[in-house]
């Protein structure tokens, strides 16, 4: 086994030096990236309203890339538990639907808010559709992928419902993969809002 992620490590190391292309620009990049922290950005909601997240100063916050037709969609329903549950303590969860993987998010934002609320009675913010991955991924994404890189330093998004913890400091703390189920991060949420 040792053997075999050796092997990729050298594979994947190999790829970013033949095509510069798939990592970010330069090291300086990467390190400008990671100096920002959430204040820094400004999102649109599902009314295609700007949403700073300056606002969000002092709170804990999860990122989620969602979909509506996906075998992790039922995960809607436990993030808003976590929301019921931790809000009044500062804990804010953020959907952002993508329709990158299997098409499995093919609906207008207004279609979205609508399912989430009926299905999962979903309350907390649902943000306007965006990419994740790509020449075309949204700048919070590239932030949050560039702070938190995933497994061998992976920095791609590898599909619907990856989970980004950001700090009070707003700062992101982990990254935490598709099948990790809300109610596995209670305890990390409770840490970071104590």
């Amino acid at each position: 086994m040792k053997n075999i992620f050796s092997f990729l490590g050298v594979v994947c190391l190999a790829t970013v030096a033949a095509f510069p292309s798939l990592a970010l620009n330069s090291k300086k990049e990467r390190k400008s990236l990671q100096m920002k922290t959430l204040s820094d950005f400004t999102v649109k909601n599902a009314s295609g309203e700007d949403y700073a997240l300056k606002t969000l100063q002092g709170k804990v916050v999860l990122i989620v890339n969602v979909a509506s037709k996906c075998g992790f969609t039922p995960q809607y329903a436990g993030l808003e538990k976590l929301f019921e549950k931790f809000s009044s303590k500062g804990l804010v969860i953020l959907g952002f639907p993508c329709n990158q993987f299997g098409a499995q998010e093919p609906d207008t934002e207004a279609e979205i808010v609508k399912f989430c609320s009926l299905n999962y009675n979903v309350t907390f913010p649902i943000m306007a559709k965006i990419d994740v991955n790509g020449s075309a991924a949204s700048p919070i994404y590239e932030w949050l992928k560039a702070s938190a890189p995933g497994i061998l330093g992976s920095e791609a998004i590898k599909w619907n419902f990856t989970k980004f913890l950001v700090g009070r400091d707003g700062k992101v703390v982990d990254r935490f993969a598709p099948q990790t189920k809300p109610e596995e991060l209670e305890g990390k949420i409770e840490k970071l809002l104590n």
